[in-house]
C-alpha cells in the first residue's frame, strides 16, 4: 500500500478550501438585515439577532466602527456589547445616539460599520478547528431634515457622464448610492462589475460596458435591487421609467 504525502502549501490550500466551502454552513450568529438606517429623529434602533444553532448556546459580541474600519465609541453606542443568545433564540441589539451626533453634518448622510461577531462554545474534544465568523453591514445615519416618505427611491436622480473606459457616476442626493451593476440589457447583471458607494453629493469613475441605454442596478434601504434605464444624449444619461422595481 502506497502512503500519499501532501505538501505544506497543498495542505494549507486545502484547508483553505474546506473552511471556504463549509463557513455558510457553520455560521450561527444571523442579523435580521443586510444594513441598518438612523433615523435622526430617533435615540436609538434595534436589530434582531438569531442564534441558528439548535444545539448550542453562542455569544453574539457586537460593535461600530466608522467608515474606515476604526472602532467607535461615539457618536453611537451598541449595548450590550457581548449578550449570550440560547440555541434557535432571537435577542436584540441596541444602538443609541449620544449627545455627539448634533455635530454629525445634517445636510447629508454620514455612514459607519456594525459588526458582530459570534463566539462559539468550548469544544469539549481535542484538536478541533473553531472557527469565530463576522458579519458586517453599513449603517447610515440619516439626519431629521432629509428623512424621506417610505418607499421613496432616488436612484433615478443619478446622472452618467461617459468617460474613456466607462462612466463617471454624479450622485447629487444627499444620500449614500451603492451601484452594483451597469449592463446593456434589463435583466442582466455584469457580474464583472466592481461595486461602488458613492457618497452624498459626490462622484465615483467605474468602468463598464459602453452603451446608450445602460441599466443601473443599486441597492435600497431594504437591500432590494432595483433596476432603472438611463437614456444618453452626448455625454450625459439620465434616468427614465424603471426598468424593474424594487
Amino acid at each position: 500500500m502506497r502512503e500519499l504525502t501532501m505538501s505544506l502549501p497543498l495542505k494549507l490550500l486545502l484547508l483553505a478550501s474546506v473552511l471556504s466551502a463549509s463557513t455558510s454552513s457553520w455560521a450561527a450568529i444571523a442579523l435580521d438585515r443586510t444594513r441598518a438606517i438612523f433615523p435622526g429623529n430617533e435615540k436609538s434602533i434595534s436589530l434582531t439577532v438569531t442564534n441558528e444553532n439548535k444545539q448550542k448556546p453562542y455569544l453574539a459580541q457586537a460593535w461600530l466602527e466608522d467608515k474606515d474600519g476604526k472602532k467607535i465609541s461615539s457618536p453611537f453606542m451598541v449595548t450590550p456589547p457581548v449578550q449570550r443568545v440560547e440555541p434557535g433564540k432571537k435577542s436584540m441589539v441596541r444602538i443609541n445616539a449620544l449627545p455627539d451626533t448634533a455635530s454629525l453634518p445634517q445636510d447629508r448622510e454620514s455612514v459607519y460599520w456594525f459588526s458582530v461577531r459570534e463566539v462559539p462554545p468550548k469544544s469539549d474534544r481535542a484538536n478541533v478547528l473553531q472557527v469565530a465568523l463576522q458579519t458586517r453591514i453599513k449603517l447610515f445615519y440619516r439626519p431629521a431634515a432629509i428623512m424621506p416618505e417610505r418607499f421613496t427611491r432616488w436612484d433615478d436622480q443619478l446622472i452618467l457622464h461617459r468617460v474613456s473606459g466607462g462612466f463617471r457616476i454624479e450622485n447629487p442626493t444627499p444620500y449614500y448610492m451603492t451601484v452594483i451593476s451597469i449592463s446593456g440589457a434589463a435583466k442582466k447583471i455584469d457580474h464583472d462589475f466592481k461595486p461602488v458607494m458613492i457618497p452624498p453629493k459626490s462622484s465615483a469613475t467605474v468602468k463598464t460596458i459602453s452603451t446608450s441605454t445602460p441599466y443601473v442596478t443599486t441597492i435600497n434601504d431594504f437591500g432590494g435591487k432595483p433596476t432603472l434605464e438611463y437614456r444618453c444624449s452626448g455625454d450625459i444619461c439620465k434616468s427614465i421609467l424603471p426598468a424593474s422595481k424594487a
